[in-house]
This record gives structure tokens, C-alpha cells and sequence, in this order.
């Protein structure tokens, strides 16, 4: 995939400073990869907490609300919810 992303004022001045010399990555390619993994961790983190949070819910409510469910049903449900 190859993307083009044109940045102008504040957000190109504040690409310079993190790119090159005096900054923490050699080029913006490497720059922009690093903020796509970051967001990546950060969406998955987010659903794992969504998901435990789910899952503790669950497992405070009453026996009453508990219901069997296999495996592969648990899992297409949370993909589904959750991604």
C-alpha cells in the first residue's frame, strides 16, 4: 500500500522536528509507520479492555443470566462486536 499525505503548517512544522537530525526517526515514512502501530496498540488495547470488562460483567451476574454457548459461537460473537 503505498499512501500520500500532504501536511502543511503547524503539523508539517512538527513533522520536521521529529524527523531527520534532530529527531527520533531518519524519515517520515519510518515516522508515519511508528503512529499507525501506536494507534494499532492503542485500538487493540481498547477492545481487549471492552472485552474483559464484558467477560467480568458476565461473570458477576447472577447464575440466572448465565446461558451454555460453545466456543466457536463465544468467538463470533466477541469478533463481531469487537473486531
Amino acid at each position: 500500500l503505498n499512501l500520500n499525505v500532504r501536511v502543511t503548517g503547524s503539523l508539517s512544522d512538527f513533522v520536521s522536528r521529529n524527523v531527520g537530525d534532530q529527531g527520533a526517526y531518519d524519515n517520515v515514512s519510518e515516522y508515519v509507520r511508528d503512529l499507525i502501530r501506536k494507534d494499532k496498540e492503542r485500538a487493540d488495547e481498547l477492545a481487549f479492555q471492552r472485552l474483559k470488562a464484558e467477560l467480568q460483567r458476565a461473570a458477576a451476574a447472577p447464575e440466572t443470566e448465565f446461558f451454555r454457548q460453545s466456543k466457536d459461537e463465544f468467538l463470533a460473537e466477541m469478533t463481531s462486536k469487537y473486531g
